[in-house]
């Protein structure tokens, strides 16, 4: 049973692709509010890489933290840490099959998206690469980015539309500075009057992605 303090704890956990223990990479994939692993594992065809191992871990009650992600920080737990400890978990799992960080890449959407750029802001390193579509760091204007270590090169792409209602055009400009400030390779891109959706240049350019890590 999952413990108050860790209500995405026992949560399903998707995959698709090659099984871990026989996977040249693995992509973990962060799903959106009100959405489910299932939808997100849809992305998969579009990527086009059968030799991965796609993981897709379910939030409860299909959210990773009730409230906006520009919320106080306080306001969301203990969603958001359980949400970031959950994050934590399936790297384990996968780095315990016998891939390392830097065969492994996050990808998630809208609130997914900030989560997994969170994680990688809070546990920097070497990744295989890190994917925020319409997302970016989490919480107030206010709160500190001191975070410690070094993206080591991570290639990073954040993609979001200029007139998100969501994700504000100014997060994103924001984290794609602070991401570089931790030594990422970060490939910004603003599609004008977009929705909040995931737009086919965004597919083309995670799939490069993936292709290159595939190598």
């Amino acid at each position: 049973m999952a413990g108050t303090q860790h209500p995405h704890q026992g949560q399903p956990l998707l995959a698709q692709g090659a099984p871990l223990d026989r996977a040249r990479a693995a992509l973990i994939m962060l799903h959106g509010r009100g959405a489910s692993a299932q939808d997100i594992l849809a992305l998969v065809p579009e990527l086009d890489r059968p030799a991965f191992a796609y993981l897709a871990p379910q939030a409860a009650s299909n959210a990773w933290y009730p409230n906006s992600f520009l919320a106080p920080l306080e306001s969301n737990q203990p969603y958001l840490d359980s949400a970031l400890r959950r994050v934590g978990e399936v790297l384990a799992q996968v780095a315990g099959a016998g891939i390392p960080p830097e065969r492994t890449m996050l990808l998630g959407f809208s609130q997914g998206a900030c989560l997994a750029i969170e994680y990688v802001a809070r546990h920097a390193r070497r990744y295989g690469g890190v994917a925020g579509l319409s997302g970016g760091l989490i919480g107030p204007d206010s709160t500190p980015r001191d975070y410690a270590g070094s993206l080591d090169g991570t290639p990073v792409f954040l993609g979001c539309s200029d007139v998100d209602f969501h994700i504000p055009k100014a997060r994103v400009q924001h984290t794609t500075q602070v991401l570089r400030g931790l030594g990422a390779q970060v490939t910004e891109r603003l599609y004008p009057h977009m929705g909040h959706t995931v737009n086919q240049d965004e597919l083309d350019f995670v799939r490069g992605m993936v292709a290159a890590l595939a190598g």
